[in-house]
């Protein structure tokens, strides 16, 4: 089963939110819809669960769920502070779905410790929403969401209230509980890192257009166009000869003006490299050294090397480029 969407608009008050959309969502694959503040994807995802009116083709396997409500479209949605109801116990919070479907109680107590193993709460069955830390709130609110097995579940900044430690690890748990239960999934984010962690494809959205989608690797290797580079992680759009230069030092062929996005850790310190600059600042993390460095013929680039390497400011270095974190942009 698939999500299809076609020439999908949303417009308040004559102004569009969202623009032409069309992308298709395999089944069992889980989306990161990508963007910046005010970009419409959380506009994108209400139109999709039918909160929001939206013009164009919303269909699912097939069939277009123009004028089908909410409730009926079988969709789950999870937001990011988890709406949870504070005077329920967790496994009355999971529970409840399957109680408004009048699942009987003996079903409802089996799915309900499935759900708590599934997501790593075991034993958490008698606690309240208050009691529990925020990775522990949002684990519940996605065992109740998945509780009805839903066709499609929609995550709406799902990890955005958690504090940044907290979010890498349950972003990575998200992804493997997803897989678990083999949930096709729409992930709202404007975090790079959570959508690499959890999906399985990505669509980058821009004022309402939807700029590039496919896979994340290749979205990731092959960006649509500069802004789009930089968006996603990349420190650096480089163009003309200092395009040409850092392709050169990689051995990457190029045959006329191109941009190259560089990663920060694309640069990398070597006593032969074929690039010499001067170190304008340098910053020690416990794995690597963090470089600025002036290079000749480029600019200013990021740069990285190993704890052994402390070069200082004005400094003169040399550096090499590794092709695998390179990528040309059209």
């Amino acid at each position: 089963m698939t999500l299809s969407l076609r020439d999908v608009a949303v417009a308040y008050d004559g102004v569009e939110a969202i623009r032409e959309v069309s992308l298709d969502l395999p089944d069992g694959q889980v989306l990161a819809v990508l963007g910046p503040s005010g970009s419409g994807k959380s506009t994108l995802l209400r139109a999709i669960a039918g909160l929001e009116p939206a013009k164009g083709t919303i269909a699912w396997d097939g069939r277009d769920l123009g004028g089908v409500p909410t409730h009926k479209r079988g969709f789950a949605l999870m937001f990011q502070d988890g709406q949870l109801f504070a005077h329920l116990s967790v496994a009355a919070n999971v529970a409840y779905p399957l109680k408004l479907r009048r699942t009987p109680r003996a079903e409802r107590q089996r799915r309900v410790a499935e759900l708590l193993t599934l997501v790593g709460l075991e034993g958490y069955d008698g606690r309240l929403p208050g009691t529990l830390s925020g990775g522990e709130r949002q684990r519940v609110a996605l065992a109740r969401a998945l509780a009805v097995e839903p066709r499609l579940l929609l995550l709406d900044e799902p990890l955005s209230a958690l504090d940044a430690g907290l979010r890498e690890r349950l972003a990575a748990d998200l992804r493997a509980i997803l897989v678990a239960a083999g949930t096709t999934a729409l992930l709202v984010t404007h975090d790079q890192e959570e959508a690499y962690a959890v999906a399985d494809r990505l669509a980058v959205v821009r004022d309402g257009h939807l700029v590039q989608e496919g896979p994340v690797a290749e979205v990731w290797r092959q960006p649509a166009d500069a802004a789009t580079a930089l968006f996603l992680g990349y420190a650096r759009v480089l163009t003309g000869a200092a395009a040409a230069a850092v392709c050169a030092a990689a051995g990457v062929a190029t045959d006329g003006p191109v941009a190259v996005a560089v990663r920060r850790s694309a640069l990398v310190l070597a006593e032969d490299g074929p690039l010499s600059g001067v170190v304008v600042s340098a910053r020690v993390t416990p794995d690597q050294l963090r470089l600025v460095v002036d290079v000749e013929g480029v600019g200013e680039v990021d740069a990285v090397a190993g704890t052994t390497a402390h070069p200082g400011p004005g400094e003169r270095v040399r550096l090499r480029a590794e092709q695998a974190r390179l990528s040309i942009v059209p």
